[in-house]
């Protein structure tokens, strides 16, 4: 990790927008991304509580993405006609898959997730890491392709290489790496890990 270059992103934010996230320029641009709302509905919704019933978890999975400023508008309608089409059994799937990435093995939850949106196209990093990163946003990490490829390559993330197929292995390497990242700079930038991220795109 170039930390030099990470500290000249950061000052140079700062001065843009003196307090960070907290900056009123920043709080409306904010407001257009409703990341507070779509966080609480997100933890009330996947709550550990709420998977005895996949049905009603998959229409929550489908209104976090409908409602995402992160996904783009041409993956909506294509989950939205995926969950729509699943039977009983893929429900119960997705729902179990879910559950084990927001409350059990992550990794063997990831890997099931993978799997199932596989089959119609759909394994996008901008999907298997959305839901995460609402659910538990201060420690899971967004995955954008262009964002991740720009910090890879501007903040010399060595040790990292972004492939477009979704990998548990990139991923925990990515979080690790960013989660690091915040450490070192102020916690006006990271209000959440999406606002971080977005810092680090602003950036580049």
């Amino acid at each position: 990790m170039n930390l030099d270059k990470l500290k000249q992103a950061e000052a140079s934010f700062l001065k843009r927008y003196p307090g960070g996230f907290e900056n009123p320029e920043m709080l409306e641009i904010g407001k257009k991304h409703k990341m507070d709302k779509i966080i609480l509905f997100a933890q009330d919704s996947l709550a550990k509580q709420n998977f005895k019933s996949p049905v009603e978890i998959v229409e929550s999975l489908n209104k976090i993405v409908s409602r995402s400023s992160m996904v783009s508008m041409f993956e909506k309608p294509k989950f939205r006609d995926f969950a729509y089409s699943l039977n009983r059994g893929e429900q119960e799937l997705l729902a179990r898959g879910m559950q084990k990435r927001l409350h059990g093995n992550k990794q063997e939850g990831f890997e099931v997730l993978l799997e199932l949106l596989s089959r119609d196209k759909l394994a996008k990093w901008s999907l298997i890491s959305l839901w995460p990163t609402y659910f538990e946003p201060l420690n899971e990490v967004f995955v954008k392709p262009t964002t991740a490829k720009g910090v890879i390559d501007h903040f010399e993330l060595d040790s990292l290489e972004y492939k477009p197929r979704p990998s548990w292995e990139f991923y925990k390497k990515y979080q690790s790496i960013v989660n690091e990242m915040k450490s070192h700079v102020s916690p006006a930038l990271s209000p959440n890990s999406a606002a971080f991220t977005g810092f680090l795109m602003m950036s580049l």
